[in-house]
């Protein structure tokens, strides 16, 4: 027996600025109904939520070998991090009936030939499941490492989120005020900055569209300077931070979204502050942390449980609708954790 199974492909590898034409819904897929016999150790999946994320724009293009991570294949369905349930399963972990997130397909149903290493369980099912592609999955564990191991914060620094109203910089925002840091964030729009404010409680926030010189205008928010910088954003940016950070700051570069659609990426021009103040910036990838992941699973559910943290979802409802939800965040359409409902 074989279920329909539509699947989002893409169409042709992308230069510059994506558009939704790059990918296509195919409606005239199957997928089986069981995990085919003598397939060993793997599941089938009935995707409910799927992640839309910043990384994987680099996977529209041709890999160049440059990337960390595989580019994806023309004609096969996009790949990335989602939420399911386990319809059927020949792995020992698994069992029909769980529900996981980690790396999938976006379809319908996907067959997974490694789950050990692509999926989670989920220990909180009674919390909202959509949380698992945010706060509670990859983005809420990327906020978690880079801010709290990387970035190393102290009670009482002065902390700065580029891109903060988005998936990760909402928490990376909230963990610094948790720990009692003075918290600043910058945004693409008044809407995201009230946002900031009101929402997520950042002690200052400013629409970086508007303000002619990004220097001065950190300068007017951090007049003793940036300790702790988490950049999310790269280009002009980086750039004007670079200029404000304090001596033996700490910069955790989790991504660059500026660059990603630029054939020839923007220079910093200010690397000369990185000797003259002895700063410190390092890049990371949360998949080499996931040895730490169960620890923040259950510390990310007690927030969530105990009201501590607030936690905002841009919902794009349908398979159909997810190369829009994907492409709008390259232009910052999205508020909040971009999100495509499946199934619920």
């Amino acid at each position: 027996m074989a279920a329909a199974n539509k699947k989002i492909v893409l169409r042709n590898y992308v230069t510059g600025f994506p558009k939704e034409s790059d990918m296509e819904l195919v409606a005239t897929g199957t997928a089986p109904s069981r995990v085919p016999e003598g397939t060993d150790g793997a599941v089938l999946v009935k995707n409910l939520y799927l992640s839309c994320d910043p990384y994987m724009r680099p996977r529209m293009s041709k890999n160049d070998g440059s990337s960390y991570v595989d580019g994806f294949v023309i004609g096969e369905p996009i790949t990335g991090y989602g939420v399911g349930k386990v319809v059927d399963s020949s792995h020992p972990g698994f069992k029909a009936g769980d529900y996981v997130w980690g790396m999938t397909g976006w379809e319908e149903y996907s067959l997974i030939k490694n789950p050990s290493k692509a999926l989670f369980t989920i220990r909180h099912p009674e919390l909202p499941l959509s949380y698992y592609t945010g706060l509670l999955g990859m983005a809420g564990f990327t906020a978690y490492i880079g801010f709290h191991e990387i970035c190393a914060p102290k009670e009482g620094e002065r902390v700065f989120v580029s891109a903060a109203s988005g998936a990760v910089g909402q928490l990376v925002g909230q963990f610094a005020k948790l720990m009692g840091c003075y918290v600043v964030g910058s945004a693409g729009s008044d809407e995201k900055v009230r946002l900031l404010r009101e929402k997520f409680g950042f002690d200052e926030a400013f629409n970086y569209k508007k303000e002619k010189d990004l220097s001065l205008a950190l300068k007017r928010r951090f007049p003793e300077g940036i300790d702790v910088y988490f950049e999310n954003v790269g280009g002009a940016m980086l750039d004007a931070v670079l200029l404000n950070m304090r001596v033996r700051g700490r910069i955790a570069a989790c991504g660059m979204i500026s660059q990603y659609n630029l054939e020839r990426p923007d220079p910093v021009h200010n690397l000369t502050a990185v000797v003259t103040k002895r700063l410190r910036i390092e890049g990371f990838l949360v998949s080499d942390h996931y040895g730490k992941y169960r620890e923040y699973e259950e510390k990310a559910a007690r927030y969530v449980e105990e009201g501590k943290i607030a936690y905002v979802e841009d919902v794009a409802e349908g398979l159909e609708n997810a190369p829009a939800a994907l492409i709008g965040l390259f232009s910052g359409r999205n508020v909040g954790k971009q999100v495509v409902v499946i199934a619920r």
